[in-house]
């Protein structure tokens, strides 16, 4: 007898973007399995899903080996914000890559399809601009970022040795600069931040002079970049690049924020944080090509709605 819905394994699923990733399968009627040790995801995230009968709350760390018979894995499991991901920076490292062994080694025991929720932070402060997946980038392997930049790299290279070693069916994303609903308020991410400062009318932080620039991608475009690359043809292993190619600078999106809300909030301007990228924007050739994925959503959008599930938490 054959198991009629595809059981699939979330790890990091109480997080900002394993939530929407939980939705989204559950609505596409898979019975999902969500773990998270509870770092950085919070359960209000997941709440209510729990009375759904085909999804499963499980509180575990991954660096610590999970036995369970799933057909896919999407392994978002770690902190992804520097306030958060430099908290604890030797655990950080271990979620990485001891959490990359042993999701590839749960792949490998039960035949299941694995994906693995890259960053663009692989790519360090790139001096080629658009970033393509074939850039190797410019990353410092012993400053305060290495411990999420040389992480996710190391996690990028077990993936692809377990691919070549083992014939494992791996799926690799490079994830740029997302938002929406559900980001932490105290994740020290711009447009969290920003929202945060302007409905509360305090000072807009800015690091650095604003010049330097992102490229914004809304939640709901990114997860769908992520069923699309799990379910597409084996040899599309990745890693391909999904975010937003429209860039803009930090300083024009606090701007925007502070328009958008009324806010008489002021922006200020302190010192750059060491290694922060100056620029960031993705090539989605690859995707686009392999996929037929680009972003849906234009920035005013999902602003909107980002902006009013910040005024509801904070009115709350």
């Amino acid at each position: 007898m054959t198991y009629e819905r595809k059981r699939v394994l979330v790890t990091g699923g109480a997080g900002f973007v394993g939530s929407h990733l939980c939705e989204r399968l559950l609505a596409d009627g898979c019975d999902v399995l969500c773990a998270d040790n509870f770092y950085t995801g919070v359960k209000e995230n997941i709440a209510h899903l729990l009375d759904n009968p085909y999804f499963e709350l499980m509180r575990h760390d991954v660096t610590w080996p999970l036995y369970v018979e799933v057909d896919e894995i999407y392994n978002l499991a770690c902190p992804a914000s520097p306030i958060h991901y430099q908290r604890d920076p030797v655990q950080t490292t271990k979620t990485s890559v001891h959490g990359a062994i042993n999701m590839l080694g749960l792949a490998k025991r039960v035949k299941a399809k694995i994906f693995q929720a890259s960053t663009s932070e692989v790519y360090g402060d790139p001096e080629v601009h658009p970033q393509t997946e074939d850039y190797r980038g410019c990353v410092n392997p012993i400053g305060p970022r290495a411990c999420y930049d040389e992480g996710k790299r190391c996690a990028e290279t077990l993936f692809f040795d377990y691919w070549r070693q083992h014939k494992l069916r791996i799926r690799v994303a490079r994830i740029f600069n997302t938002y929406g609903p559900r980001m932490h308020p105290n994740d020290g991410r711009v447009v969290s931040n920003f929202i945060v400062q302007a409905l509360e009318g305090r000072p807009i932080t800015i690091y650095g002079d604003g010049s330097q620039t992102r490229s914004f991608c809304y939640i709901d475009d990114l997860v769908e970049g992520f069923v699309r690359l799990m379910n597409a043809p084996d040899e599309v292993t990745g890693p391909v690049n999904l975010g937003n190619p429209v860039e803009m600078t930090v300083k024009s999106l606090a701007e925007t924020v502070v328009a958008m809300i009324g806010s008489k909030s002021e922006i200020i301007f302190h010192p750059l944080p060491t290694d922060d990228p100056l620029q960031r924007q993705p090539n989605i050739g690859l995707a686009r090509e392999k996929l037929g994925w680009e972003p849906k959503v234009p920035l005013a959008a999902g602003l909107e709605k980002t902006i009013a599930y910040f005024r509801a938490k904070l009115g709350s």
